[in-house]
């Protein structure tokens, strides 16, 4: 897949409303390079809110986001060792971690985007960019991160497939720096009700990193202990169970063989969701070596209102949980893990991930 080089800052009606349309079943923000809608049978399977502005203030969940300039979380928000030696303090926001890229990731930044969506070989698709400076947030270097949604439909399935690149680019003197990025849609497959209660869950795997008091990893892969056998279904309730962690679709091996763009590499199956109160299927593909399975414990967003005085439910724990691909979790901040995430100049760091969605009639 190719990247269109030539991106314009919104300027029509419609682009000044922040918001995109692809195809016929999702729509797209300028901030954050957010999926906004998710729509399968006339029924939206992700969290968010109609109006664009209104995730300018009330989107601590990350609701759809483009996570950057690094996912998930990096121990005490430092980068040791980098470009000679040295040492990049982060933004800390959550205790003395830096969390999804810090105050202002990227899922709050304003994107580029081309004027039109394309077409190509029966597939819509849209492209979004957005340059984050050296010093953004505490990390190095200016990078370039463009964003490819492309849709479609295949055998009766809403087909969204996305790819990520960043590259290294300026003239700040920085020859290195991490980049590690994922989507934070959260998804309830049962969307008019006010949990994810009910939702069937098959994993690819049950290994995930063991993490501490702080979610930061000790560096041990382990088998879950809460989680069954790879592929053996199980229902998730309204209060339980919970999880917030960093499954690892292959624990023989070794997190030093994972390439710096993985889009080479075939795609593997994560998980497979369903709802027996819609008969809504959703399956999840990635070129990436783990994903973080996250019950949407901690969502808390008030109830809200419309520019037109429409109210929107308050949205609470667990109305729908999260399945973001990704690297491994501190990756940017543990030396031995850093080959995933370490961008030097003249290289491409990049991901692909695929979500399928049907009615199972």
């Amino acid at each position: 897949m190719s990247f269109n080089s030539d991106f314009k800052t919104p300027t029509s009606t419609w682009e000044n409303l922040d918001l995109f349309k692809l195809g016929e079943s999702f729509t797209f923000l300028s901030q954050g390079a957010i999926l906004q809608t998710f729509s399968v049978n006339g029924q939206d399977i992700v969290l968010g809110f109609p109006d664009p502005i209104l995730y300018e203030a009330n989107n601590s969940a990350f609701f759809g986001e483009t996570i950057g300039r690094t996912a998930n979380r990096t121990k005490d928000a430092l980068l040791r060792n980098l470009n000679g030696g040295k040492t990049y303090f982060l933004a800390a926001n959550e205790g003395s971690n830096n969390l999804h890229g810090g105050l202002q990731g990227w899922g709050k930044k304003r994107f580029k985007i081309k004027t039109e969506s394309t077409k190509s070989k029966e597939r819509d698709a849209i492209e979004f960019s957005y340059m984050s400076n050296d010093g953004e947030e505490g990390f190095p270097g200016t990078v370039e991160c463009r964003v490819l949604y492309q849709s479609r439909s295949e055998e009766g399935k809403t087909v969204l497939e996305v790819d990520y690149e960043v590259e290294l680019v300026g003239d700040d003197g920085c020859e290195e720096t991490v980049v590690s990025l994922t989507n934070h849609s959260y998804f309830n497959l049962n969307p008019s009700a006010p949990t994810i209660g009910g939702t069937a869950v098959t994993l690819s795997t049950n290994h995930c990193l063991e993490l501490d008091s702080d979610h930061i990893p000790t560096g041990r892969i382990i088998s879950h202990p809460s989680l069954p056998e790879p592929l053996t279904p199980f229902i998730l309730g309204s209060t339980s169970p919970s999880f917030d962690d960093c499954l690892i679709i292959n624990p023989s091996l070794s997190p030093s063989s994972c390439p710096l763009d993985t889009r080479s590499l075939p795609l593997q199956k994560l998980c497979t969701l369903s709802h027996s109160d819609t008969n809504l299927q959703l399956e999840i593909f990635s070129t990436e070596p783990a994903f973080q399975f996250y019950t949407g414990d901690g969502i808390e967003v008030p109830e809200l209102m419309t520019m037109q005085g429409e109210k929107i439910p308050a949205r609470g724990a667990r109305s729908g949980l999260a399945i973001e691909p990704s690297r491994f979790v501190d990756c940017a901040g543990r030396e031995e893990w850093r080959n995933m995430c370490l961008l030097r100049r003249g290289k491409k760091w990049g991901a692909r991930t695929v979500y399928q969605a049907w009615c199972e009639i």
